[in-house]
């Protein structure tokens, strides 16, 4: 009997050991919930699951950031660009690229793991704008990230090894992954790219344990579903809308919020109809991928105005009653306020300069009003120079939102574009546009500037300050409870702004173009602030093709280097 308790408590002692050890790399659907209230994690993409973006800690502030300076520098050993968040978890970061993922100590620098993977060579040639990934998520031991070949991956958050890896769809098809999955109600959910291939886009379900397939939402319904009758014949079969940008999650309303993209092809006579849910958000149950309530931000969009900018969640007083929300600054140049709890318009106001391919947008009905401009070349099929461009108002790179200030931090694009449709032809593997490339080009503002810095009132567009600069920025962007905004520029610059004014107040070169998500953590009672740095992305690819009569900004981005690596700064 005394031999049996002997191996009886070492047994247990082992168990309880192995517990212990799980339960250190282990966080829970509260600990995801609470990310955003917490200072010495970030355990999300968007540093929380609302996406906003703030950060409660003030550590560096406006009377400080001057000494602001880097504590170490890690380098990928890799020359695509860089757009990843990194997540801070029980002291480890952890950071992706487009084909490796990182364990890093993020007080020294030093790394602790790497899991690199290949994925099929011919892969790159099938993805549209750009050789990146923008993330990973953890949840219960576990972190996940997508592949460029239309996998998703659970690794060991301990020592990096692979614990299961599922195949989402054929890459060969034209479709791809480059978002940050997002872990809501113990559910890893993941989008697709492909909408320049004529993919139909949809948006999946997977079991964070198992890597099991749970549900798929298409974001272009067939003809025996509900929207199907918005698309023509068997148009719905390459109707585009792919999900390539992270979701946000509302844990109260257990509701999912996921932007859907262009139509294919571009050309939208080739398939006349609203074509749900191009350019929209979705309001998804997680457990079942089920529609809650959908807005279209872009019917029958042919500009390749994509919707899938992020969707902040806040809770902010509008006509004297506090209301929850989703802001959306999408790429056709409108800034919409809705309803997160039934998809209602609040407020949609224009937040470039220049917009002319409509007039605004219909309060009552949520749809925008084509401009002459627009309903010519609908009628006609003339060539004409439209604002904003296929870039849109702000591409992929996401803003922030200060409940202190009240007001979102945006990097946007004043650039417009040559646009001419004709008859498209599908082909698998190459761009189903649908307009003739021989006339598509860039066209730029007379000030120079391609982008601004935005501070913007989410309520009706007034902007209260502005930065221009002539590579426009291509990253996202923070605000602190400091009054600092943080963001990098294309020519390598990591930059803070005071919030309220928008001066610039402190700046640090990092060798290459900034495309990445700055983010911050507390640690033994001192503030970090990391961010990617690493130029790549459709900026570099398509501007000096479509662009390339603006020789002074294609000079200026070609003398941009390459490289990739994570920089870290913390107060002197």
């Amino acid at each position: 009997m005394l031999a049996i308790s002997k191996n009886w408590l070492s047994a247990v002692t082992i168990c309880l050991a192995m517990i212990g050890a799980e339960k250190s790399w282990a966080q829970s659907a509260t600990d995801l919930a609470n990310d955003a209230k917490t200072t010495d994690q970030v355990l999300t993409v968007g540093l929380g699951q609302g996406q906003q973006r703030f950060s409660a800690l003030d550590k560096v502030n406006t009377s400080n950031v001057k000494s602001l300076v880097p504590v170490w520098n890690y380098s990928f050993g890799d020359n695509r660009g860089q757009e990843s968040q990194p997540l801070v978890y029980k002291g480890v970061m952890y950071v992706t690229t487009h084909d490796s993922t990182h364990a890093i100590d993020p007080k020294t620098g030093r790394g602790i793991w790497v899991n690199k993977f290949e994925y099929p060579p011919e892969t790159p040639r099938i993805v549209c704008c750009g050789i990146v990934n923008r993330g990973a998520a953890i949840y219960n031991g576990k972190l996940y990230r997508a592949t460029l070949d239309a996998h998703v991956v659970a690794l060991n958050m301990e020592d990096g090894t692979e614990i299961w890896k599922s195949k989402a769809i054929d890459y060969s098809e034209g479709y791809s992954m480059t978002m940050a999955p997002l872990i809501a109600n113990g559910v890893v959910i993941t989008g697709i790219s492909g909408g320049e291939y004529g993919i139909r886009g949809f948006i999946d379900g997977w079991d964070p344990e198992t890597g099991k397939h749970l549900w798929r939402r298409y974001t272009v319904p067939a003809p025996d579903e509900e929207g199907g009758d918005t698309w023509p014949g068997e148009t719905y079969k390459h109707g585009g809308a792919p999900t390539w940008i992270t979701g946000t999650y509302d844990p109260e309303l257990d509701l999912v919020y996921w932007g859907a993209g262009n139509g294919g092809p571009w050309n939208a006579e080739f398939r006349k109809g609203d074509n749900l849910y191009v350019g929209s958000v979705l309001a998804l149950k997680p457990k079942t991928g089920e529609i809650a309530w959908h807005y279209q931000f872009s019917p029958n969009d042919p500009y390749d105005y994509d919707g899938v900018n992020e969707n902040i969640i806040a809770d902010v007083e509008i006509d004297g009653k506090m209301q929850k929300v989703i802001m959306h600054a999408d790429r056709n140049g409108y800034l919409y306020v809705i309803d997160r709890t039934d998809g209602k318009l609040l407020r949609a106001s224009q937040y470039i300069k220049k917009l002319n391919w409509a007039d605004g947008i219909d309060m009552k009905t949520g749809r925008p009003i084509d401009s002459a401009l627009t309903k010519k070349m609908r009628a006609t099929g003339e060539k004409i120079d439209v604002w904003p461009s296929a870039f849109g108002g702000k591409n992929w790179f996401p803003m922030s939102y200060s409940p202190k200030s009240g007001f979102v931090y945006a990097n946007t694009l004043e650039m417009g574009m040559s646009y001419k449709p004709v008859e498209p032809v599908f082909k698998k593997g190459t761009f189903y546009f649908g307009l003739d490339l021989a006339q598509l080009q860039f066209l730029f503002p007379d000030d120079g500037n391609t982008g601004y810095l935005r501070a913007i009132d989410p309520l009706n567009g007034d902007i209260k300050w502005e930065v221009g600069s002539q590579a426009a920025n291509w990253g996202g962007t923070m605000v602190t409870a400091g009054d600092l905004v943080f963001t990098g520029t294309y020519t390598g610059q990591f930059k803070a702004f005071d919030a309220n004014t928008g001066d610039e107040v402190w700046s640090f070169q990092t060798g290459s173009g900034i495309i990445g998500q700055p983010m911050t953590w507390e640690q033994d009672g001192k503030q970090y602030i990391s961010i990617a740095s690493g130029i790549g992305g459709a900026y570099r690819n398509f501007i000096p093709v479509f662009g390339a009569k603006n020789v002074e900004l294609n000079k200026l981005m070609a003398s941009v280097p390459e490289g990739g690596s994570i920089w870290t700064f913390a107060l002197q």
